[in-house]
């Protein structure tokens, strides 16, 4: 009898019978049955049911190694008839519906996957990577059944990232009260956003106060179809981003002229002088403050360009009455500034003012969303690529849903 409980603690089964140990080619098979508590129980719902037939046989499960040798639990595997789910294998202890491995094994794979590489994984567990993406799916499913992280929803944040080439994009959720991330799916677009809010319910969308967001249409749209109660708030982060980018259009549309007017050394210094233009003045080195003061000199349009970026973003660091203010007064600059870039962006900013004025006045930004989606590239990029989004999303969550399980034995 003492024997039979050393081995269950061995293997990290609970309310388990071990049967019999024995060497099969090279592998340590045991052989074990369900506790008496744990028989006849629906594998989806874990339901008392009636018997339905003895299913396939004996089955294998396999569980961590024991010192170098890999080992198996091997059981019966019976059906039930669950009056819900119809007929079902029957819920076993020691492993999951729909599983070949112990609970043990899946929930140690989770935990390497959240910190180690697809090469490490695979080699450590000796299995296959698109075996790990089946568990980080079925062990995040698990995770997630336990608590509901839509529940205590406030302020939340909503962005999408390329995930894979070829146009791969995930629409991600965070909580901006915990930085965890709380809900992501394949697609960009208000199709997929709303299935959030579809799972988020009514009553709990209405106690949404604040969505960030980084000016897609579709995000504000879907926001203010379904948390009427909610303040959209755009990110400046992102406006700043907007007028970098316009004053690159200026700088290549310069670039382009000089370079069809055969001035062929102003074309290569301008073309060398995009780093100078986007980087913060206060970070610039003497070499490209020198370049700087250069293009301040020779090219006027250039130069009114990089003022109007930089006067945009000083203005957005001021507390919400001074920075509306000035942005009023930079609204009327650009507007006759005569560079088309500009005269476009202040229009795309008028028409976003009010997010805008919001995310200031709430001091709420897209920081936490975008450090997620950074976070979701390295997962991606560590494991080299994922066969399935769904695989990729399960294992975010694990990783930075506050999902992931502790080591077996391990609190």
């Amino acid at each position: 009898m003492r024997g039979v409980r050393v081995w269950a603690r061995l293997l990290g089964v609970e309310r388990t019978v071990v049967e019999d140990v024995e060497f099969d080619e090279e592998a340590l098979v045991v052989a074990v049955r369900p506790g008496w508590r744990e028989r006849r129980r629906c594998g989806l719902c874990r339901r008392r049911c009636p018997g339905y037939d003895g299913g396939e046989g004996r089955r294998r499960w396999r569980a961590l190694d024991l010192g170098t040798s890999r080992c198996y639990l091997e059981a019966e595997a019976p059906r039930v008839h669950c009056r819900d789910h119809g007929v079902v294998v029957a819920a076993l202890p020691w492993a999951r519906h729909d599983s070949r491995f112990t609970r043990s094994f899946e929930d140690q794979v989770a935990w390497l996957a959240c910190e180690c590489s697809k090469r490490a994984v695979s080699e450590l567990m000796r299995i296959a990577w698109l075996s790990v993406g089946r568990i980080l799916t079925r062990v995040a499913a698990e995770k997630r059944a336990g608590f509901d992280p839509l529940d205590q929803l406030v302020r939340i944040g909503s962005d999408e990232l390329s995930h894979r080439r070829g146009q791969r994009y995930l629409t991600v959720v965070v909580d901006h009260d915990s930085g965890l991330l709380v809900w992501a799916a394949p697609g960009r677009d208000r199709k997929t956003l709303r299935r959030f809010f579809d799972l988020l319910g009514e009553e709990r969308s209405k106690r949404i106060e604040l969505v960030s967001a980084d000016g897609a249409a579709w995000i504000e749209e879907v926001a203010g179809e379904r948390c009427p109660n909610a303040g959209i708030c755009l990110d400046p982060f992102h406006v700043v981003q907007w007028a970098t980018a316009a004053l690159d259009e200026v700088r290549r549309e310069v670039w382009n002229a000089a370079r069809r007017a055969g001035q062929t050394a102003e074309a290569r210094s301008l073309k060398g002088a995009r780093f100078c233009l986007w980087k913060n003045p206060e970070d610039l080195t003497a070499r490209q403050q020198a370049r700087l003061a250069e293009i301040a000199r020779t090219n006027e349009p250039l130069y009114r360009a990089y003022l109007l970026k930089e006067q945009l973003r000083q203005a957005l660091k001021l507390p919400v009455d001074e920075a509306l203010e000035l942005l009023e007064r930079w609204l009327a600059w650009a507007r006759r500034s005569r560079l088309p870039a500009f005269v476009k962006l202040a229009q795309q900013i008028r028409a976003h003012l009010s997010g805008i004025a919001a995310a200031l006045g709430f001091g709420l930004s897209n920081a936490r969303t975008e450090s997620v989606n950074t976070r979701i590239r390295l997962i991606a990029r560590r494991a080299f690529g994922f066969h399935s989004p769904e695989a990729l999303i399960a294992l975010a969550l694990l990783s930075l849903g506050g999902l992931c399980p502790p080591l077996p034995g391990r609190s």
